[in-house]
């Protein structure tokens, strides 16, 4: 599976309502990453309200420098959030679904402050 088919998918929620973007897959790697590590699994994907665009890895972490640059991405991608694999219902060649009672995380990576 190529995951940048991802990139630039609208989502939209079980009611049919729009959400978002998707604007980066998230990946996870458990094991043992020296010594024959698992294949890496889908873990979420993260989407956008506003824009079809990444906004440079911003979204990864709380850095502020630049400082008009992170400013500039956080507003402009302000409601980005993280939907977990599990709640994506279905894929298509147009539109991601996501399952009723999705959760919306944060799109900051743990320990990355």
């Amino acid at each position: 599976m190529q995951l940048s088919r991802f990139l630039g998918l609208r989502v939209i929620d079980a009611g049919s309502h729009a959400v978002g973007t998707v604007i980066d897959v998230r990946l996870v790697i458990a094991g043992d990453l020296q010594n024959d590590p698992p294949v890496p699994r889908i873990f979420g994907l993260v989407i956008s309200p506003r824009t079809e665009s990444s906004f440079l890895g911003y979204e990864r972490s709380t850095a502020t420098a630049p400082l008009l640059l992170a400013r500039l991405l956080r507003w402009r991608h302000r409601g980005t959030f993280l939907a977990s694999w599990d709640d994506v219902a279905r894929v298509d060649d147009e539109k991601i679904i996501l399952r009723p009672g999705y959760t919306r995380f944060s799109a900051v990576l743990p320990g990355s402050d």
